[in-house]
Parts: structure tokens; C-alpha cells; sequence
């Protein structure tokens, strides 16, 4: 991570503060069991960064007793309980970490690690085990603000020495698994053919003449798998950009129009989040929020600033139905 994009951030505590109080971070990085590597956590607690991530590797129980019900609030302000146990860990002899496992009620215990030392349990937690909202997130942003739509047609070229999967490389793959797809089938359809010589013997010849048949095409298929796993073995898997051939070069969609409207799609999603949380409480049925305020965005209003109040006041015409 280059010092510029976490020394830059905001809202980080003083120098004289991270002095004070050895356990307090920068910001916190949470990410799942892809990224987990004790030499990165250390790497990052060096810049006062923390992580949180899913451990890996698990093998041992924690005692039941250690486990104790927490009543977290997740990001959309409900309320979830959830069995919690924490304990410090020295993580592959290399950093002190928080280990923090929730019993599911099947009896498993799922473990996530975090350098981050000051918050408590519950909201780490939180943070870890709802990751979920964001996998929502993304499919609620595309069915109703649609962030993946294409809002650009312009394209820029690519840098030439960025590397990239071989096409032929990519085509031998598909072959490969094509051939060997074809042949385990035959080899299972052979090997389930088998003579039984107390039946007719025209149908044990016609058994015979398709077991032949099948042998002949299960060679052939062989042989194709092992001249296409050599010449696979003399391509290269990676190639760069400017090695490619004319009609394999693509370009790249522009990026700075796109950037720009799927930051306007976020903010209005984060204005009709806290609108959401605001009108849930008084609301018989929380989970249909969603669907009045959409309701709203959709009807028209009057808006009559209060300039003396600093009030803006919008008035509702009657909601689409």
C-alpha cells in the first residue's frame, strides 16, 4: 500500500496520539479468508493499519463455556443476537491478533482474527460476519439503480506491457477439458458395458461391436489429450498486451464517466439508507422500508425552502401506488 493512500485519509488520530496508545489504527481493512497472511497483518500494524479477516486453518474447539450471547447491531440498525468467544492469539509466531469465534447453532465455531484492539466484540464481529451486506448490496444496486448498466461506449487504449492470459493458451485450456470431458465418459460407458456370455449371442456380439467401437474412439481421444497437453506445455500461459496479434488486442471501456455516475448511484443510495433507518421504527413491518421510500423517490413533491429556519421542507403529493 503506497503511503500516499493511507497517509492521506481522514479523520486519523495525531502522532502524538498513536505515541499515547500503542494498540490504536489508523483505519481498519476487512477482507475475507483469500487475503488472510500473518506477514501482511504484521506488514500493516507496522503502518498502525488493522486488519480483520476469516482464520484459517482451524482445527481445535474452544470450551462452550467460553461462548456468551451479544446482542449486535448490524449496519441497517437491526438487532441480531449472536454466541460469541474471544481469546489472544499469537498468530504463526509472528503478531498478537484477537481471535474472535461465533457457535452457530449447528455447533460450529467460526473463527475471524483483527489487529484492531480497542472496539469491542460485538461490532468486530459485525463488521465480519455481515460482509453479506455487501454481496447485497451490489444485487440491490443493480435491480434498482442500475450500477452495472453501460452508461459508456467510449473505450482508451491499454498499456502494451500489462500481462494477460495467452488466447491460444485459453483455447488449449477449453480443448483440453472438452477432449477430457468426452473421454471419462467413454471410459465409464466402456467399463459398464460388460459381456455376460450366458445371454444371446447376437446381442453379445452387438455388446462386442460397441465395446470395439468405443476402445477405438477412447484411443483416439487419448491421443488427442496428449498432443494437446504437449503443445499446451510449449505455449506460454501469459503474455503481454503488445505481444498479442491485431485482432486479439481489445481496449479498455473509459473509465472517468462511469466512475462518476456509479458515485452519484452510491450517494442516493446512502441518502435512501438514512431515510430507511429513520422511518423503519415507526413502521408495523421494518422490512418494507425499502419499498415506501422507493415509493417515494418515485412520487412528485413540493419543495419550499425555509431560508430564515435553514428547514427544507418537502411535501408529498399522493404516493404512486
Amino acid at each position: 500500500m503506497k503511503a500516499k493512500m493511507w497517509k492521506t485519509s481522514p479523520n486519523q488520530p495525531s502522532a502524538e496520539e498513536f505515541k499515547t496508545n500503542p494498540y490504536l489504527s489508523r483505519f481498519m481493512l476487512v477482507f475475507d479468508r483469500e487475503g488472510y497472511s500473518p506477514a501482511f497483518f504484521q506488514q500493516m500494524w507496522e503502518k498502525r493499519i488493522a486488519c480483520c479477516t476469516y482464520r484459517k486453518y482451524v482445527k481445535d474447539k474452544w470450551d462452550l463455556d467460553e461462548f456468551r450471547q451479544v446482542n449486535v447491531t448490524l449496519s441497517n440498525g437491526e438487532i441480531e443476537e449472536m454466541i460469541l468467544a474471544e481469546r489472544g492469539t499469537f498468530l504463526s509466531g509472528k503478531i498478537w491478533v484477537r481471535e474472535i469465534r461465533k457457535l452457530t447453532k449447528s455447533g460450529h465455531q467460526t473463527s475471524i482474527i483483527t489487529t484492531e484492539f480497542l472496539s469491542e466484540t460485538g461490532p468486530l464481529a459485525m463488521r465480519m460476519f455481515s460482509r453479506w451486506c455487501q454481496e447485497n448490496f451490489f444485487k440491490y444496486m443493480m435491480e434498482h439503480y442500475g450500477i452495472d448498466r453501460l452508461i459508456e461506449y467510449e473505450t482508451e487504449e491499454l498499456d502494451d506491457t500489462i500481462r494477460v492470459v495467452n488466447p491460444e493458451y485459453r483455447k488449449l485450456e477449453s480443448r483440453i477439458k472438452s477432449v477430457a470431458g468426452k473421454l471419462c465418459r467413454r471410459r465409464a460407458k466402456f467399463y459398464e458395458m460388460k459381456t455376460d456370455y450366458s445371454m444371446p449371442e447376437k446381442k453379445r456380439l452387438k455388446i462386442d461391436k460397441e465395446r470395439a467401437e468405443l476402445l477405438e474412439e477412447i484411443e483416439l481421444f487419448e491421443n488427442d489429450l496428449t498432443e494437446l497437453k504437449t503443445t499446451r506445455k510449449a505455449t506460454k500461459r501469459h503474455v503481454t498486451i503488445g505481444d498479442l496479434p491485431e485482432s486479439e488486442k481489445f481496449r479498455s471501456l473509459a473509465k472517468e464517466k462511469k466512475l462518476i455516475v456509479d458515485t452519484v448511484k452510491m450517494i442516493a443510495y446512502r441518502a435512501e439508507t438514512a431515510m430507511v433507518g429513520i422511518i423503519r421504527q415507526y413502521m408495523s413491518r421494518k422490512d418494507d422500508a425499502r419499498a415506501l421510500i422507493r415509493q417515494v423517490f418515485k412520487t412528485e413533491v413540493d419543495i419550499k425552502p425555509d431560508y430564515k429556519n435553514k428547514i427544507l421542507e418537502i411535501s408529498l403529493h399522493n404516493l404512486i401506488v
